[in-house]
């Protein structure tokens, strides 16, 4: 069993709280806990990153920004820059980053070129932002002594359509009065007139005559005074908004083909992540699915999560490649984990394979039970060889019992088989197995296997009902649509349906299609309804990544009822979570961890009678014998018998002396038994294993005053 022992230490809230009752108010002054540093400012970091800030003004997210001034040491820095280049290199099985070095070559071009006639710094001038951003111009055009005309240039590039950029357009830099810094002209904000030296008795607002003036002084000027599209006159001459949208895409262009969200992960998952790995995240697909099995009456969150890059590493002894990938999950309520596990996936393979694997990608699927509620998943995969690593957080809703009639959990699959072995398996349903594509991308020779649950069914729903499927494709003309409908009586009564039903590809041409499965009854009444989206490719045969998975016996399914326990009590539903350990441990009474696991959740309810008879079950176990006199300790505690409580905790103690628990139960028992010095060794020890427990801190202060 693979349960977090996070309830072995739940009942130390209670025997401690009443310990600092029975001490009266905490003393003045009594240590309240750490802040978090604030945000730090950029004049507050070293030279070297302040000029790396500089450096990467223009390309950086605010995300990544933010993010790097709230690092705090600069091991964190260098890595997360470091990463921070990673994600923009375009060739990242070579050694050099050339998009790294054609962005510092701009940088000190700018610095070195464009800070003539200006105080500041080239980088920061108009000409350098523009420079830094698109890299040198096509062509220039200067407007140098023209009589009429302010002094300025029209820099010409071809857009990358890509980045919404025209595929040709002209930008305008002026230096207002003859001198100094070249500004950017926008012709919305600025307006064609101020290229003019003398406006003297012109209609500056009637654009048409302006038009006629410059282009009178300087004819290739006027084409892109007006816009900066050349020769894109607008209606009167009047510069449109588009060009302010134009020039929020050219600054926005750097940013464009970079997800920022590596640098959120950075700062989250940085104590988490190894330093090796951070600089290597790598962007995935993942597919959720809530399916209940119906003979244990357990949901389960099915997941397959597949990296869209797979490194792989050779074993010389076996003349194999190989990856192995570490999972690691979490389900949050809030701040509170309500649990979390770990799995190791290693994958050999012979080198002929290699090609395959990198090209069509691997697809790590797994589940767990799990309670109804909203909830923040989190999917942390790693990849050893190239140490890689990808991450999946996003809130989910499980679904709570059914009251009414519904479909939950709808996947999409491209085979289904027979799976009729006693194990839960991801994806396995009953007796069947689904196999998905995170990618959901179908070809000719796949089927469209689709499977849900139908809940909340009576026997006259389940006669008379049916599923309507609906298929329609998303072209704007000639797509098609089919429809299908499914007895419910074509599968044996249930509450709870595990529907699947599986239509061949071949017939629907290459489109982006929405699937739509409707709940009726037997008067055609739609009771639920939910949506699937596929895409068919045109290919006879869809690649789909190789799946790794692993099977659980079923005859260990107490761990699962053990697993939702857990759940419910770090959830703060005591009354729900003792039912499920009862269940598991009628399954299984042998299992001593789960005798033990239940028997300190019983500590936290206070239920101490029935605690003790657990922790004699411990008793003759070697493994165990630390937590029999643990527990025992705490429940005599419960009970008020403080002497035999602390002569259990002092035998546990003999076994292993670094646990917080028992040194924190051995405190607060001999506080109450006005053992003072005694108390202040147990508590002291504690402390200095984990200085970071306040409520000992302020019992520890209490006892050291009547001590005084």
């Amino acid at each position: 069993m693979s349960l977090k022992k996070s309830l072995r230490g739940a009942f130390l809230a209670v025997l401690l709280a009443a310990a600092i009752v029975a001490a009266g108010p905490p003393p003045a002054g009594a240590d309240q806990g750490q802040k978090m540093p604030p945000t730090l400012k950029e004049s507050d970091l070293p030279k070297k990153y302040q000029d790396w800030l500089n450096l990467v003004s223009y390309i950086s997210h605010p995300v990544e920004r933010e993010v790097f001034l709230k690092l705090t040491m600069d091991r964190d820095r260098d890595v997360f820059i470091e990463s921070f280049w990673k994600q923009r290199d375009p060739t990242l099985d070579t050694p050099q980053n050339e998009f790294k070095d054609e962005h510092i070559r701009r940088f000190n071009y700018a610095n070195q070129y464009y800070k003539r006639g200006t105080p500041r710094p080239g980088w920061m001038t108009d000409m350098g932002r523009i420079y830094i951003i698109l890299g040198a111009p096509r062509s220039i055009e200067r407007f140098e002594g023209v009589a009429g005309v302010h002094t300025c240039q029209a820099w010409y590039y071809y857009g990358e359509p890509g980045k919404k950029l025209p595929t040709y357009f002209g930008l305008v830099f002026y230096q207002h009065g003859g001198s100094g810094e070249f500004k950017l002209y926008n012709p919305a904000s600025d307006g064609p007139s101020s290229l003019l030296v003398d406006t003297q008795g012109l209609d500056v607002t009637n654009f048409e005559k302006v038009y006629e003036k410059i282009r009178e002084l300087a004819p290739t000027l006027s084409s892109i005074a007006f816009s900066i599209v050349p020769g894109q006159y607008p209606v009167y001459f009047s510069p449109s908004p588009q060009n302010n949208f134009i020039l929020a895409e050219i600054f926005e262009s750097p940013r464009k083909n970079v997800n920022p969200v590596y640098a959120t992960h950075f700062l989250s998952y940085r104590g988490i992540v190894t330093t090796e790995y951070m600089t290597n995240f790598i962007e995935s697909t993942t597919r959720l699915a809530v399916i209940e099995d119906p003979v244990l009456g357990i949901a389960f969150l099915h997941f397959a999560i597949s990296p869209k890059k797979v490194s792989v590493d050779y074993f010389e002894p076996k003349g194999q490649y190989f990856c192995s990938f570490k999972l690691d999950v979490s389900l949050k309520n809030g701040p509170t984990t309500l649990y979390q596990y770990s799995k190791d996936f290693p994958f050999y393979f012979p080198p002929d394979k290699v090609d395959n694997i990198q090209a069509n990608g691997l697809a790590v699927q797994d589940s767990f039970p799990v309670i109804g509620g909203t909830f923040t998943l989190t999917i942390l995969l790693q990849n050893s060889a190239g140490k890689e690593f990808t991450i999946y957080e996003k809130d989910i809703t499980i679904p709570g019992p059914a009251e009414t009639p519904a479909i939950t959990g709808p996947i999409l699959g491209y085979r289904i088989q027979d799976y009729a072995g006693p194990v839960h398996a991801p994806f396995k349903i009953l007796q069947t197995q689904i196999s998905i594509d995170p990618g959901d991308t179908l070809g000719l020779q796949d089927e469209i296997v689709l499977a849900a649950n139908l809940v909340g069914l009576s026997v006259d729903l389940w006669k008379g009902g049916d599923v309507e499927i609906v298929i329609k494709g998303l072209k704007a003309t000639g797509a098609v649509q089919e429809r299908y409908a499914v007895k419910l009586a074509a599968f044996p009564f249930r509450p709870t349906i595990n529907f699947n039903h599986a239509i061949p590809v071949r017939g629907f041409p290459p489109d982006y299609y929405e699937t739509t499965l409707t709940l009726r009854n037997a008067a055609g009444l739609a009771l639920d309804s939910k949506k699937v989206p596929f895409v068919v490719s045109a290919a006879e045969s869809v690649s789909h990544p190789v799946t790794l998975a692993k099977s659980f016996p079923l005859a260990n399914s107490h761990v699962f009822y053990y697993t939702l326990a857990y759940e419910h009590s770090k959830n703060g539903e005591p009354q729900k979570a003792e039912p499920l350990f009862e269940k598991a441990l009628s399954l299984k009474p042998d299992d001593l961890e789960g005798n033990a696991e239940y028997a300190f959740f019983l500590l936290s309810v206070r239920k101490f009678d029935r605690a003790l008879e657990l922790a004699e079950r411990l008793k003759g176990s070697d493994k165990l014998l630390f937590d029999h006199y643990l527990i025992r300790g705490l429940a005599l505690a419960g009970q008020g018998k403080d002497a035999e409580a602390i002569a259990s905790l002092l035998d546990g103690n003999k076994i292993y002396n670094s646990d917080t628990r028992l040194l924190n139960g051995l405190g607060a028992c001999f506080f109450k038994t006005r053992q003072k010095k005694e108390a202040v060794e147990a508590l002291q020890s504690s402390l200095r294993l984990n200085p970071d427990q306040l409520d000992i801190k302020s019992l520890l202060a209490r006892v050291e005053k009547e001590l005084k």
